[in-house]
């Protein structure tokens, strides 16, 4: 699953049928239906949905697309297997700009909103600084990492970024200068994401090593060591207000496979956990409260679902609740993320099938 940031300000021009997918591929409108199948410990579980197709453009990359962000209201960034990153107008369908640079996959992508500027990060272990308002060519290029870079965030004053590998470290970079001023590791903490929270000097991150840690970027050490979990952290999330996180785990079978809202106040305690999910949580993410009737998380899962969860109580989102945010959505579009899938049902429901 992959990830778009957004803050789309109007009512979307054309249909959109779920906030969750991606919009890359010819233009279709028939309805169809599609058969999902997935394991329970209980056995096999069998589903058949009606979908219907939405607007869809032609593809951007040649191969597998990793990871996508959003620019501005109109544009998003997206990087693949192809090792290019690709400036993308969502509303058009149209490539505005390709940038390429990087010797392998591009891994992770991170935007410096309402600017030109973006930054993206590789399995060739560099990260790099683009302008879409320059030439092809990036910008500034950070190399520091002895492997595979898989976690990026900018600051909140964009002077900063954040880097981190599987190499176990973390470094903090000087974004004007492109020198590395921080340098942190530790012990098997193979990074999955990184997450700044807003208007703080603060830094989430998830590691494979089971871990939750938050990080003052004042001297890059650790401020914080949520308690260990009992599967891989794959991805983490800030709420607006800096609040609270969310983080979600790999799993199988229904073991693991959920996310975990965390108070990032003074407490720092485990508040809800959200479990429906049959296999890996790719991601998740805090609904924005213009969408929703009340606070919600959406999770994205290698079962091929995105399902919409109460954030207070924990259970799926009702029908009802769900419709409301569906009708929200086409008239106002100021969220931050957005799950993308290959594919979505004509509106969405507590529990997406793609």
């Amino acid at each position: 699953m992959l990830l778009l940031r957004c803050h789309l300000k109007r009512a979307l021009p054309q249909k959109v049928s779920c906030r969750f997918c991606a919009v890359m591929g010819k233009l279709q409108s028939k309805f169809k239906h599609s058969t999902y199948k997935y394991s329970r410990p209980d056995g096999f579980i069998e589903e058949k949905i009606q979908t219907k197709a939405f607007q869809e453009y032609s593809p951007a990359h040649v191969d597998t697309v990793s990871v996508v962000a959003a620019l501005n209201s109109d544009l998003c960034v997206s990087g693949g297997k192809d090792k290019t990153a690709v400036a993308y107008n969502w509303r058009t369908g149209n490539v505005v700009k390709r940038f390429k640079g990087h010797e392998r996959e591009i891994t992770k992508i991170a935007c410096i909103y309402k600017s030109s500027q973006f930054f993206s990060a590789s399995r060739d272990k560099m990260v790099m600084m683009w302008d879409l308002q320059s030439s092809s060519q990036p910008r500034q290029q950070f190399s520091g990492h002895t492997m595979v870079v898989t976690g990026l965030t900018v600051s909140p004053d964009s002077s900063q970024l954040c880097t981190g590998s599987r190499d176990n470290t973390l470094l903090l970079w000087d974004v004007g200068t492109g020198q590395c001023a921080e340098r942190a590791s530790v012990s098997r903490n193979l990074v999955t994401h990184l997450c700044w929270v807003p208007r703080e000097h603060y830094i989430l991150q998830t590691s494979e090593d089971k871990t939750i840690r938050l990080w003052d970027s004042r001297g890059l050490q650790v401020a914080h060591t949520f308690p260990t979990q009992q599967h891989i952290q794959t991805y983490c999330e800030v709420s607006e207000d800096g609040h609270k996180c969310v983080s979600c785990s790999s799993g199988f079978e229904g073991e693991g496979c959920e996310a975990t809202l965390w108070d990032l106040r003074q407490t720092r305690s485990r508040i809800c956990e959200y479990r429906g999910h049959f296999q890996t949580v790719a991601s998740c993410i805090f609904l924005p409260r213009a969408l929703a009737s009340m606070p919600a998380i959406a999770t994205s899962s290698h079962d091929c679902k995105v399902k919409i969860w109460n954030q207070d109580t924990g259970g799926l989102h009702t029908g009802e609740v769900t419709e409301a945010l569906w009708k929200r959505s086409q008239n106002h579009y100021t969220d931050e993320q957005g799950l993308l899938g290959p594919s979505s049902p004509a509106r969405p429901t507590a529990e997406c099938s793609h």
